[in-house]
């Protein structure tokens, strides 16, 4: 008996780890949904909230790619600037999306979605900008034509801040959390493209895996930075943490080449890597140090090939990319069971030992039975 009671307190600290969506055969599920498409034969999804919004963009069919914005299996298409094509990357927990379109003359101009009308943020001074990332105060960051180069912007209530750079010419900024704090890609004196952090108005060089070359693509509001990096002899890219002040190299799922694209509030980051022999690329989730193939975490008849993992939520839902029967389309991973399923789970077999364990008493019974 204290051997089952022993299992059960292992058992129970399993399902409390971090790690809620690894079950206790050490196989880890999830369900996987096939968003559709706003008409036409592919989708890609780019970001989640907590409340299960998904954005990102599909085909229509009938006209150039859009913009949408899936909850509880509808797709909405939100239009363009006038253009004929427009792409969503992020949303925030009020459902505010951001992204960017082509206006009436053809040029890329960032946008803000919300209460069913799509605004343009305008630029820096010259034609275009991109908007990547909306925080939970309306604070959007991407980056913007200034007339001569582009470079990372900031938006906070109707205005377009100018981030500048690493000493170079250009910056590209891709992520802000809710304090604020902007991440992205500059280039420096050297013209080196270098992965930044940007805070209180002062921009950091986040340097490398060794390499010369950074990106940062996300940044969680413990300060965790997440993106990829040229390793040792400029060869291959990895995934690389970055926290702390270091850099961490993720590793790859066994090829050359992984991505980090998103981080959520538990430290785990999803993206794509290269399988062994860099036989293909598939998406990943980084998460208790170890990085897993998402494809091994489906049904394998789902007739997915999941490819790119792109966004993931404060619940462990992700979306992405991949190929399902054939054609190019988003998914929703969901852990199954669900977190909540597995608190319940633990909490109600130790509940059952501790009746088992002291079956003997009167007093163990079913509160309807005393």
């Amino acid at each position: 008996m204290k051997g089952l009671v022993l299992g059960v307190v292992v058992l129970a600290a399993l399902f409390s780890s971090s790690i809620v969506t690894e079950d206790a055969w050490g196989a880890i599920l999830y369900n996987v949904t096939d968003l559709g498409t706003l008409g036409g034969t592919s989708a890609s999804a780019h970001g989640i909230n907590n409340d299960g919004h998904v954005v990102g963009v599909g085909g229509t069919g009938d006209g150039g790619p859009r913009a949408f914005l899936y909850n509880e299996g509808t797709m909405l298409n939100l239009g363009t600037l006038g253009g004929t094509y427009s792409e969503a990357r992020s949303v925030n927990n009020s459902g505010q999306v951001v992204g960017y379109s082509t206006a009436a003359n053809g040029s890329d101009r960032a946008f803000l979605y919300s209460s069913g009308t799509m605004q343009d943020l305008g630029t820096l001074g010259g034609t275009s900008s991109r908007a990547f990332s909306i925080n939970a105060s309306a604070q959007i960051v991407g980056y913007s034509d200034t007339g001569t180069e582009g470079h990372a912007f900031l938006y906070t209530a109707g205005s377009m801040q100018d981030l500048g750079t690493l000493g170079g010419i250009s910056s590209r900024a891709y992520g802000v959390n809710d304090f604020g704090q902007v991440v992205g890609e500059s280039s420096t004196v050297s013209y080196d493209p270098r992965a930044f952090l940007c805070s209180n108005g002062s921009m950091q060089d986040l340097g490398t895996i060794n390499g010369q070359h950074s990106i940062a693509r996300a940044i969680n509001n413990s300060g965790q930075v997440v993106g990829s990096s040229e390793t040792s002899g400029g060869q291959y890219w990895h995934a690389f943490l970055y926290e702390g002040g270091s850099m961490q190299d993720l590793g790859t799922l066994g090829g050359s080449t992984s991505h980090a694209y998103d981080i959520n509030s538990h430290g785990q980051v999803v993206g794509q890597a290269n399988t062994s022999g860099n036989a293909g690329t598939h998406a990943f989730l980084y998460s208790g140090s170890v990085m897993w193939d998402l494809q091994d975490m489906i049904d394998p008849a789902s007739g997915w090939r999941l490819t790119e993992a792109r966004g993931i939520n404060d619940n462990r839902w992700i979306v992405g990319k991949g190929m399902h029967d054939g054609q190019s389309r988003a998914f929703l991973l969901i852990p199954v069971p669900e977190p909540s399923t597995f608190a319940l789970l633990a909490a109600g077999t130790l509940a059952l030992v501790a009746c088992t364990w002291r079956r003997r008493k009167p007093h163990c019974r079913h509160p309807a039975m005393r």
